[in-house]
């Protein structure tokens, strides 16, 4: 069975599947629901906690929703763990908050002909 057939799973899940190489319900089978979350984690894809329920459910032949709630609870926590070990991304500024610096429309066009007004700037043509 495909990823694209498989119960529960959309077209971009399944791709995410695809690319991790889990191309059937044996293959997610055979590492477990939570390992399968986390190979598509650690590829660098943000899977929300939806695909380990759907992954959970389609192991379980039901639909994700009806996973029972004890399950998703072990689940979580297994992730949660799971997660914890991973490695902080490398080669990335922690991310800050967004601030939006608005400049006065008056003095916009005296400072854009200053950027331009440096002779410096230009090559000498002596």
């Amino acid at each position: 069975m495909s990823a694209t057939k498989m119960r529960n799973i959309g077209p971009k899940s399944a791709a995410w599947l695809r690319q991790v190489g889990l191309r059937s319900l044996e293959d997610i089978a055979a590492i477990g629901t939570v390992d399968a979350f986390m190979k598509v984690r650690r590829a660098g894809f943000k899977p929300s906690l939806n695909l380990l329920y759907a992954l959970e459910g389609a192991l379980c032949n039901c639909h994700w929703q009806e996973v029972p709630d004890a399950r998703r609870t072990e689940l979580v926590s297994a992730a949660e763990a799971a997660i914890a070990l991973l490695p902080p991304p490398r080669n990335r500024p922690a991310a800050a908050p967004v601030t939006t610096t608005h400049h006065d429309d008056a003095h916009a066009p005296a400072m854009a002909l200053h950027l331009f007004d440096d002779d410096r700037a230009l090559p000498s043509a002596d």
